[in-house]
């Protein structure tokens, strides 16, 4: 019994460092210094105005249990991954098949492969209805939701619902993603 006493302070210290996550907040928002991933270069900023097309993929368990931002991952909560905008942001984003569009907080890094520009989680990807087929083309926009989207973002649900990307909005997102003939 007194081998234990003398252990006890270091097994506490061990149990406290296992669950220290940092809360979910999205203050203070954080740019990150520059860093490399798999041999490419990705350099964090402020992007106002950040739209862009490409691809989104998604990920679950694989990732680990800590997002880059020191949160708890929730593999069904609706977030994602991007390799440079600040921690936390929110985005939407649009399926360029269906059109359909919902609202993720972004509080991770990632993806790190070529061509992909969003890695969501797989609650986001059920969402936006992408899991059954791993990746998809879509269109990924800085947003500035109200108080009650980050609210349920924050705890993992989902924002309301957001109007689809139709008609000739829709078809201009394509025709983005479609590489110039040489």
């Amino acid at each position: 019994m007194p081998a234990l006493h003398r252990f006890l302070p270091l097994l506490s210290l061990l149990a406290a460092g296992c669950a220290s996550y940092q809360p979910v907040s999205d203050t203070p928002v954080r740019i990150g210094r520059p860093y490399t991933a798999r041999g490419v270069a990705y350099v964090p900023a402020e992007q106002p105005g950040y739209d862009e097309v490409g691809y989104a993929s998604w990920y679950g368990h694989e990732s680990g249990n800590r997002t880059a931002r020191g949160e708890k991952f929730r593999p069904d909560g609706i977030s994602a991954a991007h390799p440079t905008l600040p921690l936390p942001s929110y985005v939407e984003v649009s399926e360029l098949t269906s059109g359909r569009t919902i609202l993720v907080r972004v509080n991770d890094r990632g993806p790190f492969a070529p061509g992909r520009i969003i890695d969501l989680s797989r609650g986001a990807a059920k969402l936006l209805g992408i899991d059954r087929q791993g990746h998809a083309a879509v269109q990924v926009r800085l947003a500035d939701p109200d108080e009650k989207d980050r609210k349920r973002l924050r705890k993992g649900k989902a924002a309301k619902q957001r109007p689809p990307l139709a008609g000739e909005a829709l078809a201009a997102q394509r025709r983005r993603l479609s590489l110039p003939r040489e």
